[in-house]
């Protein structure tokens, strides 16, 4: 495989459109965590909650604006949300970790940034297999 610019380019540019989707969708889970956790429920229970809603607000966006559907669309959403129970698994075990730090416990927005950042990479590659039936690679 030879280097091309241009298909770096792409990727470059595909990545920055799975940030912004990312971002929209990191915006509804931290509102919808932050409102909740420790108010209404604990913050894995709040993980669950927000993490779901964000999953469904990204499987649109990903559908719309990043990835060339290579799949039925039945088969992208069904590949989409097991990889986004692996992510919220993922997840909710870094924050019931972390949330065992008093210091964490009581700044869950760090511990929200923590798990969100690990998380991030994992989707990336996962989704992408989900959507267009690779994971590597500038194709």
């Amino acid at each position: 495989m030879r280097f091309s610019f241009d298909k770096l380019l792409r990727f470059f540019f595909l990545q920055l459109r799975f940030a912004a989707s990312g971002f929209v969708a990191t915006l509804v889970d931290y509102g919808i965590y932050l409102s909740l956790v420790h108010r209404v429920f604990p913050p894995v229970t709040t993980n669950i909650i927000s993490y779901t809603a964000s999953v469904l607000v990204n499987f649109m966006l990903h559908r719309t604006f990043v990835f060339k559907m290579q799949r039925p669309g039945y088969q992208a959403f069904i590949g989409s949300m097991a990889v986004s129970a692996g992510g919220m698994a993922i997840s909710s075990t870094i924050i019931y970790l972390l949330s065992t730090q008093p210091y964490l416990n009581e700044h869950q927005f760090i511990t929200k940034l923590i798990s969100t950042s690990i998380v991030f990479f994992y989707n990336f590659f996962l989704k992408r297999f989900v959507f267009e039936k690779r994971m590597f690679g500038v194709e």
